[in-house]
């Protein structure tokens, strides 16, 4: 049998998080759809105009995130990525629009999108180029600051690429700096941190008052491995980051693939609960105008996206690791707590959790209310401390659930859970 290890992190969950950049926006984490993981840097409009990089993809987008939900559901930025731009600025030396596929310009599209009650995002980067090589923004920042304002973005992607790394941490300040000067409320969404950590442990407190979301890690793919290697990478780093997070500011994991082709739908479960649990930014790079029922379900499941959304702003972590087992915890508000069970394994069949290893339970004593989110909805009830409940979980599947201290004990809830949070455990045994 293998050891359960209790990744109680170095810090309290009930410490305030840093001071965020102060721009009002972002208090819960970001939502909408990004072109990137599903279309890449796809130009070729003359023989393939249905999934090119042009102003016709984002009006669809926006079209069907108001026809089919998404927009209700809390989706709310459509967001351009790489290849956009002409690769000539204009006489003004301010960036332009691909002439032949953004005909009527950003400006253009940004009222378009509006006119749908949801927001335009853009890409640019702090280097000389873009990373698929087109003009970069050094040199430009209040330059291109303000043309983003003229064309009334509202949220910039601001890339990594093209700059030397010790030149970071600089030029995303002096973008910021450039974005609040223009009086326009802009999300700033950075990847500072994932371009420095080749070199050195990022300065997190300049990073979250610089920005409001900022990548660690590398660009997601559509599998499995990818999304494995994300979670571990960011359980790993856990005490680095966790602290960092909170309403105006979010850790990164990058884009929601769910509805593509890579993850099986179990695997798709994952993703999406784990996000929830990392109070990421949930930004789907799919095809929204094809994308199966069963997917759709799942990015629209309006338990899991509160889960995400929840006002405390806390981003949950890696509690417990054992036997091809992970749990994942996140303090809710109303002294409530969300738990991910995810299984590893990925041969065989569904296999037995039982509910008392979360590290979390203790917050049941005496009694507490739990919900079963994924793979299906179920209330539980009210349970005890002895409840004896065992979970079944597909192999590279999730259990996701909400426990809710009835009302006598929730005064205890949080001394309970994070009790000795600064003190790793020792290895015990369990299953």
């Amino acid at each position: 049998m293998d050891k359960t290890v209790l990744l109680l992190s170095v810090f309290s969950c009930l410490s305030p998080a840093l001071e965020a950049l102060d721009n009002g926006l972002a208090l819960t984490p970001t939502m909408g759809w990004l072109h990137w993981e599903r279309f890449m840097c796809n130009i070729d409009c003359d023989n393939d105009p249905d999934n090119c990089i042009s102003e016709r993809l984002y009006m669809q987008m926006a079209d069907v995130m108001v026809k089919e939900g998404w927009k209700e559901a809390g989706y709310e930025y459509v967001c351009i990525d790489d290849c956009w731009p002409s690769h000539q600025r204009d006489a003004q030396g301010r960036l332009q629009a691909d002439p032949k596929r953004f005909p009527g310009g950003i400006k253009k599209l940004a009222d378009y999108v509006h006119s749908k009650g949801l927001k335009l995002g853009i890409y640019a980067d702090v280097g000389e180029n873009t990373c698929a090589r087109y003009p970069g923004s050094l040199g430009y920042y209040e330059i291109d600051a303000q043309t983003f304002a003229d064309w009334d973005v509202d949220l910039l992607k601001f890339d990594g690429c093209f700059l030397n790394w010790t030149l970071l941490g600089e030029g995303y300040i002096n973008m910021s700096k450039a974005l609040n000067k223009t009086g326009k409320s802009i999300v700033y969404s950075c990847e500072w941190p994932l371009y420095e950590w080749s070199f050195h442990q990022p300065n997190y407190t300049a990073i979250r008052e610089t920005c409001n979301h900022w990548r660690n890690h590398n660009d997601v793919s559509d599998s499995w491995d990818s999304i494995k290697s994300i979670l571990e990478w960011t359980a790993s780093h856990q005490d680095i980051i966790v602290p960092s997070a909170g309403p105006g500011g979010w850790n990164d994991p990058d884009m929601l693939v769910i509805g593509n082709f890579g993850l099986s739908h179990d695997q798709q479960e994952s993703q999406m609960a784990l996000w929830a649990i990392m109070a990421a930014p949930l930004f789907m790079s799919n095809d929204l105008r094809d994308i199966c029922p069963r997917s759709k379900a799942l990015l629209q499941n309006k338990h899991i996206i509160k889960i995400n959304q929840d006002p405390l702003g806390k981003q949950g972590y890696r509690t417990a690791k054992m036997n091809h087992f992970e749990v994942w915890e996140k303090p809710l508000s109303n002294n409530s707590l969300a738990v991910a069970v995810m299984n590893l394994q990925d041969t065989g069949g569904p296999r037995k959790f039982p509910i008392v290893i979360v590290p979390g339970w203790k917050v049941c004593d005496p009694k507490c209310n739990i919900t079963q989110i994924l793979p299906q909805y179920k209330e539980m009830g009210v349970q005890t401390i002895q409840s004896d409940i065992v979970f079944s979980v597909n192999p590279t599947g999730t259990t996701l659930l909400t426990i809710t201290p009835i009302k006598g004990n929730n005064r205890h809830f949080h001394k309970l859970l994070w009790k000795n949070a600064s003190v790793k455990r020792d290895p015990i045994n369990t299953l």
